[in-house]
């Protein structure tokens, strides 16, 4: 429960304390800072141990509804230093959309619902733009707070819409494995390299099977892309080795397993008999981001899509909602762009938020907290 007696929080002056906070490489700043908000707001968070700060409102035995909120503290680099611009009513610099700005509309609606008999569950995560360690660990305890979740929002730059689906991204490396000879004798050894032409061709056929997954309604077809070749170790040798990166951006239903078995038998059909292929993940501690979609029906879409007045779309960028969809119904949203007219908002260095949309999503967090929490009361 929060303390009546707290001063009450207001999300733009949290937010132009935040964005000067570097985290960039080491949260540790910016954690201790929204610690350190929620206890001056009455609330005890406390942190686990993989850098997850958690705090609940409601009572420990709930009969109600259960939702839980998430973002992420970490930006990427490099660091971009705060401005307040007043002409534009915006604030400027890295992490004011991606993702303190939300962060701040989700401790506003946080801090002013009273739940009831449901509960209210803050999850901020470290490590998102990088292996989402944070977020594996969450989800992977016996205890998580998301295995009894009734919905699950999460905070990213969405200009106020309601994003329910997003395509996930596999990374790894296909291995193909020949004989060394001299290139004056080609045909005594298997040239990896020249098998490339199987292997690309094979590649631009590869969602063309059968068992490929179907165009998503909202989010399109998949995309199989090259991205990155190695192989040759001398101009005068025939190569016996080469490695072909590659980038898939998945649809649901996909999984990476299921994609990696397909993606090995159509290359072991494309490639002559003497070439050896393989294909492996990136190594990763954490699993890859899932493709992951959630009803356009379901109840907290259409509570905050009201409330908000935003659109109901797919989310264009990865994001840990693929370790919460798993679990429960799952959205996206928040203030701030990706891009805009002029470019690249989110990861430039011209990342910004707006003072109104920031008032304006914790307005429409907060009611759409009311409005869920409160359907099981009445």
């Amino acid at each position: 429960m929060t303390d009546d007696s707290a001063p009450p929080f207001d999300p733009i002056t949290f937010l132009e304390a935040a964005v000067p906070i570097q985290s960039h490489e080491d949260v540790t700043a910016m954690r201790d800072f929204l610690v350190e908000t929620l206890e001056d707001c009455g609330v005890s968070p406390r942190v686990d141990e993989a850098g997850n700060v958690l705090a609940t409102r409601g009572p420990d035995e709930r009969t109600g509804t259960h939702v839980l909120l998430n973002t992420h503290i970490d930006t990427v680099s490099p660091h971009v230093s705060f401005e307040r611009d007043d002409e534009a009513d915006a604030i400027r610099g890295r992490g004011s959309c991606d993702a303190k700005g939300p962060l701040a509309a989700l401790l506003a609606a946080f801090l002013a619902v009273d739940p009831g008999d449901g509960r209210l569950t803050l999850a901020i995560t470290p490590d998102e733009e990088l292996l989402s360690t944070g977020a594996d660990a969450l989800v992977s305890r016996e205890d998580s707070p998301v295995r009894d979740a009734d919905a699950v929002i999460v905070g990213e730059p969405t200009d106020l819409d309601v994003c329910t689906a997003a395509k996930g991204r596999f990374e790894g490396t296909i291995a193909l494995s020949g004989a060394n000879a001299h290139a004056a004798e080609p045909d005594s050894g298997v040239n990896a390299v020249a098998a490339l032409e199987s292997v690309l061709a094979a590649l631009e056929t590869f969602d063309e099977r059968d068992d490929a997954p179907p165009e998503h309604p909202q989010l399109g077809a998949a995309t199989l892309t090259p991205t990155v070749v190695d192989g040759g170790e001398a101009t005068n040798q025939v190569p016996a080795d080469c490695r072909l990166t590659i980038d898939r951006r998945s649809v649901p239903p996909e999984t990476a397993e299921a994609f990696r078995t397909r993606l090995l038998e159509h290359l072991e059909a494309a490639v002559p008999d003497a070439v050896d292929v393989d294909f492996s993940f990136t190594e990763r501690p954490t699993p890859f981001l899932e493709a992951w979609e959630t009803d356009p029906e379901a109840a907290v879409v259409r509570t905050l899509a009201d409330a908000s007045g935003g659109d109901v779309r797919p989310f264009t960028a990865a994001t840990e909602a693929s370790y919460f969809a798993a679990h429960a119904p799952t959205v996206v949203f928040g203030p701030g762009v990706l891009a805009d007219d002029e470019g690249a908002v989110a990861h430039a260095p011209r990342e910004y938020v707006r003072v109104d949309d920031v008032r304006a999503a914790a307005d429409a967090l907060e009611e759409t907290l009311w409005r869920l929490t409160s359907e099981r009361r009445e």
